[in-house]
C-alpha cells in the first residue's frame, strides 16, 4: 500500500497522473510538462512536497548535536533562519542533503528526503547519544511549495504580512487565509523565487489551504505542478537530487559542494576523511553539459567519453531544458579531464554517440 500525503484528494480531484515515488502515491503531472515548466518560470506553480521528512532536534545540547551532524555552521542561525546542509558518514559520503531550520533557541528542524527518513533518523539517534530530544514530525506536516516570479504577489493576496520582505533562507510564522501559524519559508527547488509553506495537519486543512492559494493566484496564471516538472526545473538550476547526483558513494568535494563545508565551525562527522581527500585531491568531479545539435535526452547511467573514445565518466541526471530548448545533463568526470566550458565530450546513449560540451552551472538563472 502506497503512502498518501494530506493533499492526495486534491490530486485526485484535479485528475493528476499519479506514480509511485519512494513509496508515496504522488502526482507526476497535471498538464503537459512544458505547460507546468513555463508556468513556474513565467508566473507561478504549486507543488505538493508533503512526502519530505521533518525531524525535530531540541534541548540544551541541540546545537552541539546539530553541529556534529551537519557540515555547515548551524551556530550562524538565529530563530527564523535556515540553511542548506549535508549529513555525512565518517568516510565523507553524503547520507542526505537537507534544509535546517532554527525554530527557536535550541530547537532545530531538519527537512530531509522522503527516501531517507528512516536511515537519517537512525543515524541522528546514533550520533545524538541521548544528548537532545529527537522527534519525527513527518506524519504531522504538510508542505505546499509555491514557486515562480509571482509567488509573493499571490501569497500577499491572502496574508496580512509582506511575504516579499522575507529574505532568502529565512522564514516567518504567519496567518495565511484563515489559518494561523503557517511557517512560510523563502526556499525552493526550482531556481525561481518562491516559498514553501509548512502546516501542521492537526490544525490546518491542507486541501482547503491549497484551494485558497489556487483561488488567490487564478489571475496570475498559477498552475498545479507535478514531480516531472520539478525535475526539469531543478536540473536547469543545477540543483542535485539525492540518489542520482549525490549519495553515500559521493563526497561533498566530488559533488562541488565544498562551499558548504565549514571546517572551523565544528568536528562534524566526515571531517577527517574530507580533509584528507581535500589534501590528496578528488578522483572525479561533478560537471554540467549541454547537447546543442540533437534532442536526445541524456539519462542516469549513460557513459561519457572523450574525443578519443575513452570512458571518462557517467551521467547522473538529464532532461530537455524547456528554457534553453536543448538537452542538458549533470554527471561525474575523471578529475584529470579538462572541465573548462566548451570542452567537447561524447554521451553514449543506446549505441548512439552524441556530441556535447561542458558548460557552467547553473544552466538557467532567473532574472
Amino acid at each position: 500500500m502506497l503512502k498518501r500525503t494530506p493533499l492526495f484528494e486534491i490530486h485526485r480531484s484535479y485528475k493528476a497522473k499519479m506514480i509511485d515515488f519512494f513509496g508515496f502515491e504522488m502526482p507526476v503531472q497535471y498538464h503537459s510538462v512544458r505547460e507546468e515548466h513555463e508556468a513556474v518560470r513565467n508566473h507561478a506553480g504549486m507543488f505538493d512536497v508533503s512526502h519530505m521528512g521533518e525531524l525535530l532536534i531540541e534541548g540544551d545540547l541541540a546545537l552541539e548535536v546539530v553541529q556534529e551532524l551537519t557540515v555547515n555552521d548551524a551556530s550562524r542561525l538565529k530563530p527564523g533562519m535556515a540553511q542548506y546542509t549535508l549529513l555525512c558518514r565518517d568516510n565523507g559520503g553524503v547520507i542526505d542533503d537537507l534544509l535546517l531550520y532554527c525554530l527557536a533557541h535550541n530547537e532545530y528542524m531538519m527537512v530531509i528526503n522522503a527516501s531517507n527518513i528512516e536511515k537519517d533518523l537512525n543515524w541522528i539517534k546514533e550520533v545524538n547519544r541521548g544528548r537532545a530530544e529527537v522527534s519525527n514530525l513527518s506524519e504531522e506536516i504538510a508542505i505546499i511549495a509555491l514557486q515562480g516570479p509571482l509567488s509573493a504577489q499571490i501569497l500577499e493576496n491572502i496574508t496580512r504580512d509582506k511575504v516579499s520582505a522575507i529574505p532568502p533562507f529565512e522564514f516567518r510564522s504567519m496567518q495565511v487565509s484563515d489559518y494561523d501559524n503557517i511557517l512560510v519559508s523563502n526556499t525552493g527547488y526550482t531556481g525561481e523565487k518562491g516559498f514553501e509553506l509548512y502546516c501542521n495537519i492537526r490544525h490546518v486543512n491542507a486541501c482547503d489551504l491549497w484551494e485558497r492559494i489556487m483561488e488567490a493566484g487564478k489571475d496570475e496564471g498559477l498552475m498545479p505542478c507535478g514531480l516531472a516538472v520539478r525535475d526539469t526545473l531543478r536540473i536547469e538550476a543545477g540543483l542535485m537530487l539525492y540518489g542520482n547526483d549525490i549519495s553515500e558513494e559521493i563526497t561533498p568535494l566530488e559533488a562541488g559542494l565544498n562551499w558548504l563545508l565549514k571546517w572551523e565551525a565544528s568536528d562534524f562527522k566526515g571531517k577527517e576523511a574530507l580533509l584528507k581527500q581535500k589534501k590528496e585531491g578528488v578522483k572525479k568531479k561533478m560537471c554540467g553539459f549541454i547537447i546543442r545539435a540533437e534532442k536526445r535526452i541524456p539519462r542516469n547511467g549513460h557513459t561519457i567519453h572523450d574525443q578519443d573514445g575513452n570512458p571518462i565518466g557517467s551521467v547522473t541526471s538529464g532532461t530537455l531544458s524547456m528554457s534553453l530548448d536543448k538537452p542538458i545533463g549533470l554527471g561525474y568526470l575523471d578529475s584529470k579531464m579538462d572541465m573548462s566550458p566548451g570542452t567537447p565530450v561524447y554521451i553514449h546513449m543506446n549505441e548512439k554517440i552524441i556530441p556535447a560540451e561542458i558548460t557552467r552551472l547553473p544552466f538557467y538563472k532567473s532574472s
